[in-house]
């Protein structure tokens, strides 16, 4: 059950109403969006799979942080989606209903590998937000308004947010908790998600696909796997960091552009790793090349450290936040992107 009070699961996801209307195409509905595979959200470029890691490959073709948004009109009662996942499992899936900071509701489904769920509406219409179940793979394959009417809800300024697991949003208890999608939500901001679990070590390749994308903000939230799973030293994660920039700057020569450093990870704080780096060190090393990329000319490059942000009673595992912990990331991102963000 969601944390969130103001979350109301129902058992039966069709309840009945009146008939609905035509199905109407997904794509202009769809927010969190980087790249579409014939029809399908991804978040790696498939024409240039083979240049990524074998794993970032493979969670790359989860569509986390993808959303339908949309403007119901007065007395719409309600809105159908129609939906195929890749990986149906065997609980039910859960479809989040939000507006604004507030989810309205919460429509549990069935386990299938195509179904359509129906979401009913505040009679007083309005724009929403609908977040699927995204680790069970789901493509939306139309939607359709139950008693009235639906449009594309208006487009915001796009983020880009880069980043491992935690960016991915592990260990919150929902898609809309995690730190991208609050901040996003607090910002007015189009965030896409580009966390990738065991990734985010400093792909090269990673950051000229991020240059390729349109955004109006952007995000590096990485270091944590550079202390142990792809061990790195500080001097080559401070020239990874001023590399990686120096890529996306190609394509986002002026958007604001925020390196957040690793949070917390007790074990990693002062444990040296196979090449002598602690988390402290490289945390310092990626912080010292964002600011001295500023100090050379780079006036829209911020820096904010993740060791403040969080204690060990926000982690759910000594490594992932829990969902107190990715509101805190999000607040401290908020106040430091709110002053450059557009409009």
């Amino acid at each position: 059950m969601p944390d969130d009070p103001l979350c109301d699961p129902l058992s039966s996801p069709r309840p009945p109403g009146t008939a609905a209307t035509a199905w109407l195409e997904p794509e202009p509905f769809l927010r969190g969006t980087a790249w579409l595979d014939r029809g399908r959200a991804v978040r790696a470029d498939p024409s240039d799979l083979d240049r990524l890691p074998w794993d970032t490959a493979e969670r790359a073709a989860l569509p986390i942080g993808v959303r339908v948004e949309f403007t119901a009109t007065p007395g719409t009662r309600g809105v159908e989606l129609r939906y195929r996942t890749s990986a149906p499992g065997a609980l039910p899936h859960c479809f989040a209903l939000w507006q604004g900071g507030r989810c309205v509701r919460e429509v549990l489904t069935d386990p299938a590998g195509e179904a359509t769920v129906r979401l009913p509406l505040p009679p007083e219409g309005g724009t929403f937000t609908v977040h699927p179940p995204e680790s069970r793979g789901p493509a939306v394959l139309g939607l359709r308004a139950v008693g009235g009417s639906l449009s594309p809800a208006p487009r915001r300024p796009r983020w880009l947010v880069h980043g491992d697991s935690i960016t991915e949003g592990w260990w919150s208890t929902r898609p809309a908790h995690s730190w991208p999608s609050t901040a996003g939500r607090m910002l007015g901001l189009d965030t896409v998600n580009l966390g990738y679990a065991g990734g985010a070590r400093g792909e090269l390749p990673l950051a000229e696909q991020l240059a390729s994308l349109p955004g109006e903000v952007v995000t590096l939230a990485f270091g944590t796997n550079c202390w142990s799973r792809a061990p790195a030293s500080a001097s080559l994660l401070h020239e990874t960091v001023r590399a990686y920039v120096g890529l996306i700057r190609r394509g986002h020569p002026d958007v604001p552009l925020l390196i957040l450093s690793p949070v917390l990870r007790p074990e990693a704080e002062t444990t040296r790793n196979a090449l002598g780096a602690t988390l402290g060190d490289l945390r310092t090393a990626m912080e010292d090349a964002g600011r001295n990329l500023a100090a050379e000319g780079d006036r829209r490059l911020l820096v904010l450290s993740g060791k403040p942000l969080l204690g060990p009673e926000d982690l759910a595992d000594g490594l992932h936040p829990n969902d107190r912990g990715h509101a805190r990331m999000a607040a401290a991102v908020t106040e430091a992107l709110r002053p450059h963000v557009p409009a």
